[in-house]
């Protein structure tokens, strides 16, 4: 189990998913959260968690001021996880599962209204071209709002990404293993 690290949910644990999980570090977590303050407020933010897993980067954003969340996630047991977390947590009504792979729910229309934050944190093992389809839907989709923040996380090792048009990079951090990568809409 891994807690949330800060805000009004700090210290509540979360359940992981027992097969191919990999939560974000508690120390990334709150380094994510804290360059965030510099860029975003997210205080009755919208947030899109990409590839959720366990949840911990979306319910920390909902500890720190968040309104709503929507967890994206496939796997069977990584939903089943994330219903408990919600449940445990009291979030009904503020956090819901969409199940199903990022790449279709990207695919479908975008929202009425864009999100202020989305997190990406897909497996390590993805591939290239899906990360070229993800961020190039996430730009010309309407998914991100003109003022919002996108916030994409990888292994250290990986190439960075090719920023499609309508994506600026801001910042890019290392956090031991870790690579995360700020951006937002931009030219």
């Amino acid at each position: 189990m891994i807690r949330v690290v800060s805000g009004a949910l700090r210290g509540r644990r979360l359940q992981v998913p027992q097969a191919g999980a990999r939560p974000t570090a508690e120390r990334v977590r709150a380094a994510i959260f804290d360059a965030l303050r510099s860029y975003i407020d997210l205080d009755e933010a919208r947030v899109l968690d990409l590839y959720a897993g366990s949840g911990a980067l979306g319910f920390e954003a909902v500890s720190r001021g968040a309104e709503t969340a929507v967890l994206v996630e496939h796997a069977a047991v990584a939903v089943k996880a994330l219903r408990a977390n919600i449940a445990s947590l009291g979030l009904e009504g503020r956090v819901r599962v969409q199940v199903g792979k990022v790449q279709q729910a990207l695919a479908g229309h975008a929202p009425a209204e864009p999100y202020d934050l989305v997190l990406a944190d897909p497996p390590y093992d993805i591939g290239g071209g899906e990360v070229a389809d993800v961020l190039g839907k996430l730009a010309s989709g309407g998914w991100i709002a003109t003022d919002g923040m996108l916030v994409f996380e990888r292994a250290a090792r990986a190439a960075a990404p090719t920023w499609p048009d309508g994506l600026e990079p801001v910042k890019s951090y290392l956090y031991g293993d870790t690579r995360v990568e700020f951006a937002r809409p931009g030219p």
